[in-house]
Order: C-alpha cells, then sequence, then structure tokens
C-alpha cells in the first residue's frame, strides 16, 4: 500500500490504511467473500454488486492504476462488469432471496408486513452466508492442515554433494538463468561479470512473492519491491536482501556449494 501510494490518485487514503494494514487487509478479504457468495447464492444481488465494484475500483485507483496501456489492468474491465446486477439485480433467477421471501409469506402467519419479511430474509440470508463460509473455512484449514503435516521426504545422503547448475559457457555475461536450488526453491543464476557468480533464491523477502528478472536486478511484481544485481533492496515494501545461494566454478561448470 505505501508503494501504491506513491502514484495512487486516492494516494492520503491509501497512506491512512497503510497505517491499519492488518484491519483494511481482513475488510479487504472478508469483503471479497461477502461479494462473492452474495452472487454466487442470489442473496443480496444489487449490494453484493455495489461492493463488487467498490472493492474493484479500489485496485484500480492503487495497484493497477500504473498499468500501462490502462486495459492490460484487469480491475477497471471487472468494475464494468459488475453493473447489469447493480441495474437488474438477479431478476429472480437462481434467487436465495426470492426463495427466502416465497418461504416467508407462505407460513402460517397470515398476511406478514413488509418490514416482518424483510427482517426475515435478512436473518435467513446471513445464516446461510455465514454456514457457507464457515463450511469453506473448515475445508481450506483442512487442506492447509494437511499439506502441512505431510512428512518431509527423506533426506538423500547426496543432497549435500555439489548440484550442477550450468556451463560456464551457456551463462552470458550480464544475463541470468533459472534453476532449483538444493533445498527445492526455485533460484537464479546471474553472470554480472567474465569471472564472477552469483546465485540467489527466486522468492521475494517481503511477502514471499516469486521474483522476476529485470533489468541487471530482479522485481517483484506483487507489491513492487526492487533488487539490485548483488540481491540488495532497491525499491520497497522489501527491507532484507535476497537470499543468496552459494555456488562455485569446478571444471567449467557452475555448481551449487
Amino acid at each position: 500500500m505505501l508503494h501504491a501510494a506513491t502514484t495512487s490518485p486516492i494516494g492520503p487514503l491509501v497512506s491512512f490504511a497503510a497505517e491499519h494494514a492488518t484491519v483494511t487487509g481482513l475488510v479487504i478479504a472478508f469483503g471479497e467473500i461477502a461479494v462473492g457468495l452474495g452472487t454466487l447464492l442470489g442473496l443480496f444481488a444489487r449490494t453484493a454488486a455495489v461492493g463488487g465494484i467498490l472493492l474493484a475500483l479500489s485496485f484500480f485507483l492503487t495497484v493497477s492504476w500504473t498499468t500501462r496501456p490502462y486495459y492490460f489492468g484487469a480491475d477497471i474491465v471487472f468494475a464494468a462488469a459488475w453493473t447489469p446486477l447493480v441495474i437488474a439485480g438477479d431478476a429472480g433467477l437462481f434467487s436465495t432471496t426470492a426463495h427466502l421471501r416465497a418461504a416467508i409469506r407462505r407460513r402460517r402467519r397470515p398476511n406478514p408486513g413488509p418490514d416482518d419479511v424483510k427482517r426475515r430474509i435478512l436473518l435467513w440470508g446471513g445464516l446461510i452466508t455465514a454456514t457457507t463460509a464457515a463450511i469453506g473455512g473448515v475445508v481450506a484449514l483442512t487442506r492447509r492442515t494437511t499439506t502441512d503435516s505431510k512428512p518431509s521426504r527423506p533426506t538423500d545422503p547426496g543432497t549435500n554433494s555439489p548440484t550442477v547448475i550450468a556451463a560456464v559457457s551457456a551463462v552470458a555475461v550480464g544475463s541470468s538463468t533459472s534453476f532449483t536450488a538444493p533445498n527445492g526453491s526455485p533460484a537464479y543464476l546471474l553472470r554480472p561479470s567474465t569471472d564472477t557468480f552469483m546465485a540467489f533464491v527466486a522468492t521475494c523477502t517481503h511477502q514471499g512473492c516469486p521474483i522476476t528478472p529485470a533489468g541487471s536486478g530482479f522485481s517483484c511484481p506483487c507489491h513492487g519491491s526492487t533488487f539490485d544485481g548483488t540481491g540488495q533492496v532497491t525499491g520497497g515494501p522489501a527491507t532484507k536482501p535476497l537470499t543468496k545461494v552459494p555456488v562455485h566454478v569446478v571444471d567449467g561448470q557452475v555448481t551449487t556449494a
């Protein structure tokens, strides 16, 4: 957010939000979930669509504002795509709200007033949304727990032996090539000069996004952090240099240490 605030037309608001980053992140996350569930379940479709437009516009005015040409950024398209639901709602098609309204009117209580119907729809709609969100959360946590609990592969006795990355002749001066580090992480090998080779784990030290080569260094497409050819930070929000992978040149081959 701090990076986006420098170019965003709503920079002061973004800077204020960055001071409360955790709350802002949670509001955005739960807002996206509410908009998605409201749309998919047909609950308060117009309200959900308005929320979708506001979210898309907030992303367009911040992280997508500097995208050139502008139509390469998807957020402006998403904002426009919500307008039919804002104008027409769900028209009663696949609408949980419509089913709830009909069910309430069929109940024994004769002629329930409009306010009573609205209260009951709000109650049941909120209950359905909360239940669906809870089920999704349980599934997500179960998948994460299952993944985290998987036993790691046994270490091969030869894991610590040097691994050939590339032939010296295959890496031109000033270029880079990707490879897999001994611990399984993606990495990049650089050759800044004829006799110098350097390697770094291809992961941004800010939030763990994959980095990509940019000129003589690297950049993070997620949040805009930049690093030079020695792995040092040249632009935030990252504050730590890239993780180095020790390499050697042996018999015309670049290998891990």
